[in-house]
Formats: C-alpha cells, sequence, structure tokens
C-alpha cells in the first residue's frame, strides 16, 4: 500500500489569555506601528487604552473601516496610507475580520502606491511578490474569523459583483494576540455571526479535498467547543471564562482552515453576502446542515472525523446542526433569506464550480 504523505504549515506566534494585549510593546520590540481599527473603538475606550500600552512606538491610528472592506473605500485609505506611513515598521491590526482584512490589504505595497495597481495584481489570480510590505500584528476582537493566523484578506468590489482574494506568503500575521477581555462588550448578533463562522471553516476543513490530520484534530476540538459553549454565552455575555473557550475554539478553526482552506459554504456565502447583504457569519453557516448531508457516507475517513464532533451518530448529525443553529437564532432554509427553491438549486451549483466550492469532497449534485 503506498504510503500517504501529509503538510502542514503555520509561521504565526500565538499570544493567548486574558490580558495578553498589554505584551504588544514587548512583540513591538522598539518598531513603529500603524493602528488598523474599528470606528467604534474610539467610543468604547479602546484607542485610548491602545495609546497608552504603545506610547511613542504608535505612529497613526486608521479607524474608518467598514464591514466587509470595499474597493470603493479601500482605495484612498490604501494611497494616503503609503503617502504618509511608508516608514512605519508594522501594522497592528485590532478589531473582527474586516479589521484585519483592512490591514492586510494594506501591508501589502505596490511599487507606484496605487491601489489600482495591486487590484490588478489579485485580479491575475496569480502570485506575486509585494514591492514593499509590513509585518502585522493581528488582535481580534471577535471570536470566529480565524484570520489572525491565516494568510487571507478578502476584499470586496460590490458595484462590480465581484471579490478578490488576497493570499500572499508575506501576509500571514507575524503574530496573533488573543484577549477574551477585549471580546466581553460584543453584542449578541456580533457573538452568533462571529461563532458561527468558526464552526462553518472548522468543518469545512474537514468536507474538504485539502483536508489532513493535523487540521482535523483543531477542526474537531473547534466544533465541538463552538456547539458547547455558544448557547451558554449568549445567556452570560460578560463571563470572561466562556469568552476564552470561544476564542480559542475560533483560533483552533483558523488553524485548521489555514491549510485547507474552506469549501461550499463558503462558496454559497459570497453570493448571499453581495446580492442580499447577509452577513458573512449567517451566510457560511445556515446552509452547513445541507453541506453536512451531502458530505456524509461519501469518504469513510471523512466520515470518521466528523463522526467525533457528533457524537458518532451521523444519521442525525445534520438535524442536530440544524436544531443548533435554530437555537442561536439563525433559520437554515434559503426561503427565509428571500432565495426561492429555483435559484438557491442554481446558486449551489454555481457554488460548486466555484473556486472554494471545487475544495469540497462531499455529492455534487
Amino acid at each position: 500500500m503506498k504510503s500517504v504523505t501529509h503538510r502542514y504549515h503555520n509561521p504565526v506566534a500565538i499570544r493567548l489569555g486574558a490580558g495578553t494585549v498589554a505584551q504588544l510593546p514587548e512583540i513591538l520590540a522598539g518598531r513603529r506601528a500603524v493602528l488598523v481599527t474599528f470606528p467604534e473603538a474610539e467610543g468604547l475606550g479602546l484607542v485610548a487604552r491602545l495609546r497608552t500600552i504603545l506610547g511613542d512606538s504608535l505612529v497613526a491610528v486608521e479607524d474608518r473601516i467598514e464591514p466587509n472592506p470595499d474597493v470603493s473605500y479601500l482605495a484612498a485609505m490604501y494611497e494616503r496610507f503609503w503617502r504618509e506611513h511608508a516608514r512605519a515598521d508594522v501594522v497592528i491590526a485590532v478589531g473582527g475580520g474586516s479589521a484585519i482584512d483592512t490591514a492586510k490589504a494594506l501591508m501589502v505595497g505596490t511599487e507606484s502606491g496605487r491601489f489600482d495597481d495591486l487590484i490588478a495584481l489579485l485580479a491575475t489570480g496569480k502570485p506575486f511578490t509585494p514591492a514593499r510590505v509590513k509585518a502585522l500584528i493581528a488582535v481580534p476582537t471577535t471570536a470566529g474569523t480565524g484570520s489572525e493566523v491565516t494568510p487571507w484578506a478578502t476584499i470586496w468590489d460590490k458595484a462590480a459583483g465581484k471579490k478578490h482574494s488576497l493570499h500572499l506568503p508575506q501576509t500571514w500575521p507575524e503574530v496573533a494576540v488573543v484577549d477574551p477581555e477585549l471580546m466581553l462588550t460584543l453584542p449578541a448578533s456580533v457573538t452568533v455571526q462571529s461563532a458561527l463562522d468558526a464552526l462553518s471553516h472548522a468543518l469545512e476543513s474537514i468536507w474538504n479535498v485539502n483536508s489532513n490530520p493535523i487540521s482535523d484534530t483543531y477542526a474537531i476540538a473547534a466544533a465541538r467547543e463552538v456547539i458547547a459553549t455558544l448557547p451558554a454565552l449568549l445567556k452570560d455575555p460578560r463571563n470572561v471564562e466562556l469568552r476564552a473557550r470561544m476564542a480559542l475554539a475560533a483560533l483552533k478553526a483558523g488553524m485548521a482552515f489555514s491549510n485547507t482552506k474552506t469549501a461550499l459554504a463558503h462558496s454559497i456565502s459570497y453570493e448571499m453576502t453581495l446580492r442580499f447583504g447577509i452577513p458573512h457569519g449567517i451566510a457560511c453557516s445556515f446552509t452547513l446542515p445541507m453541506v453536512l448531508g451531502r458530505a456524509v457516507g461519501v469518504d469513510p475517513g471523512r466520515d470518521a472525523v466528523l463522526g467525533a464532533i457528533f457524537d458518532e451518530n451521523l444519521e442525525g448529525a445534520p438535524r442536530r446542526l440544524e436544531n443548533f443553529l435554530h437555537e442561536v437564532g439563525v433559520q437554515t432554509d434559503f426561503s427565509a433569506y428571500g432565495v426561492d427553491a429555483e435559484e438557491s438549486r442554481r446558486m449551489v451549483m454555481n457554488a460548486l464550480d466555484g473556486v472554494r466550492g471545487k475544495n469540497f469532497m462531499g455529492v455534487r449534485t
């Protein structure tokens, strides 16, 4: 029998635990940093706290980011960033996936400093070496995106109905600082969306043509933890222990899909977000029971991994997953989002032909 070999690579150093944001000066080691964060960070007192922690190392703050970073506002921000902060050494991204994705877009400099040149490079779909690049420290304030331990960022062009995927060896964060105390004030809606994004990352790394035993280990732990923790967290949102458990689950999910990429549920989600404005965490998770049903029974090895999440009851797993989603307030039918049966079939078939959809190892009809 021919032996099967696997590869796993994740170069991100991780600082995990309550209060770890205070370690940023040690991580910077005298380097100059630009903070990229969400607009509400100022009102929450987070920017002031970071100014105190970072002192003279902090040279600028960029806080005019929006959910799902779009070319409509990124161009001006990008060009100002490279014009005014070219001498900064590090970008510190503090926020959810949109903040970290925005930071990844900013950190990759073109020779001209023009954003259009970056988009042109991404549009080719081919790897390239950035003319200039800055180091990235990722500090998530949500538990779900996993972007703090992956090299990927999504740049949207809503006007054109497109998305661009940024993925370079240089866009891995240098360090992830995961401090659950930064997540205590998250509203319930963001808590749910983030957690379900993590659950999707975990499951999508399993029913994936790029799956491997190392990613599987992270994925099993992450999925079980999200399912066990999220309902309790919604009842006790300021419980730092529960926030820490969810942050670790999201981190593990990120470690899983950092090597496999996502699959069918995410491929469907892109159209749901572009056309219907569905938040990413909901768009990539409401189809999970349907996709799980397509994955079960296709490969005994994948079934064994999925069985470890659902207590070896794969026959009942899609219904159990559906009930869990309903429990946390998420509908699982396309019709609940304004998509009829014919359109949903077209959407699934289109998603299967997408880059991420082709990673799915399950039933394709």
